[in-house]
Parts: C-alpha cells; sequence; structure tokens
C-alpha cells in the first residue's frame, strides 16, 4: 500500500493537470495584402457580330465590331491598371448592298447618359444586336468599369429606324443572361 500511494498521487496530478483548460490565443493569423502591381494596359478582345435580319420583309445585313481603341483612350481602376477603352462599328446594309446606318461608337457617344464615374473610369464594353421591336432594329449598349464588367455597368438600349436615325435610352429590363458568365449561372443551381 505505500508503494501504491504515491503512485495514485503520481496519477491524480497527471490527471489534473491533463484536465486543465487550454488558454485561448487572440491572436488572428491572416496573410498580409499585397496590392497588385499594374502590367501592361489590358484590352477586351476584338469581336465581330454579323447578323442576317428580316426587317419589315426583307433582309438586312447587321454588323457589329468591338475593337480596342488607341492608346489615348485609357482609363485606370483603382490600383492604377490601365485599360484600353473600345470602339464600336455598326453598320446595317439594306438588301441591294447598299448602307441604310453606319456610325462608330466610343464611350463619348453616350456621355449624357453615364455619370461621371463612368466617364472617367469606365469602358464601351459591348454593343449588341437584339432584335427588331416596334419596326425598328435595337441594340443593347454596355459602359462598364474595366476590372468588373460583369458585375458594375450601365445598360442602355439604342434604337435605329428605317431613317437610319438613332434614339437611346436607359435600358431597365435588359436581359441580363447575356451578360452573366456561364460559370455564373451554374452557381444558381
Amino acid at each position: 500500500m505505500k508503494r501504491l500511494l504515491p503512485l495514485i498521487l503520481v496519477f491524480g496530478i497527471m490527471m489534473l493537470g491533463a484536465c486543465k483548460e487550454k488558454k485561448k490565443s487572440d491572436d488572428i493569423i491572416t496573410t498580409k495584402y499585397v496590392p497588385k502591381q499594374p502590367v501592361d494596359p489590358i484590352a477586351m478582345e476584338a469581336t465581330t457580330q454579323n447578323t442576317s435580319v428580316n426587317w419589315g420583309g426583307s433582309q438586312y445585313a447587321v454588323s457589329v465590331v468591338r475593337t480596342p481603341a488607341d492608346s489615348s483612350s485609357m482609363v485606370k481602376d483603382e490600383n492604377n491598371q490601365k485599360y484600353f477603352d473600345n470602339v464600336v462599328k455598326v453598320s446595317v446594309n439594306r438588301p441591294d448592298g447598299s448602307s441604310l446606318f453606319s456610325r462608330t461608337f466610343t464611350k463619348g457617344s453616350f456621355s449624357s447618359y453615364i455619370d461621371e464615374t463612368f466617364k472617367k473610369n469606365g469602358i464601351l464594353a459591348s454593343i449588341r444586336y437584339d432584335e427588331v421591336d416596334n419596326g425598328k432594329l435595337e441594340f443593347s449598349v454596355v459602359i462598364a468599369l474595366p476590372d468588373a464588367v460583369d458585375d458594375v455597368f450601365i445598360p442602355l438600349e439604342m434604337t435605329v429606324d428605317k431613317q437610319g436615325i438613332i434614339n437611346i435610352r436607359q435600358d431597365d429590363d435588359m436581359e441580363m443572361l447575356d451578360y452573366v458568365d456561364a460559370d455564373d449561372e451554374d452557381d444558381d443551381d
């Protein structure tokens, strides 16, 4: 029994030490934020949309060509990353091949429809032919912040009538799925 008592005492002390609650640390471990360093100016890919449109019983050819603008048309984001703005040429040809409408648009073409933030930091991201509506060709126009094209943009609607006259307005009911990444669509399922 004399030998057993010291062993029980040592075992009891060890048990009390093991049950002791560990002190929690208030330290938060995280990585240090290092802002991205600007690289060479970024340009959107040049695109071409050619569409044959039945308009008033005749086939018209609609062409929309987006190209990066020259180096004088650049904007910067909050990290001083430079982006090229775009120019978009919209052409509508009659069935006989003659031109009904041809115009090259820049962000400045829509300056009365956008606020100062988009005038200074936005780009003309897209013009797309949509449909014939009320006897006019309808186009969707997107002025966007270049580092957030899918998230932060101003949608506009542009129409062209049979005399080649354009009308522009804010587009409150723009079909958003045309501008959402396929990955974002999968997240909704």
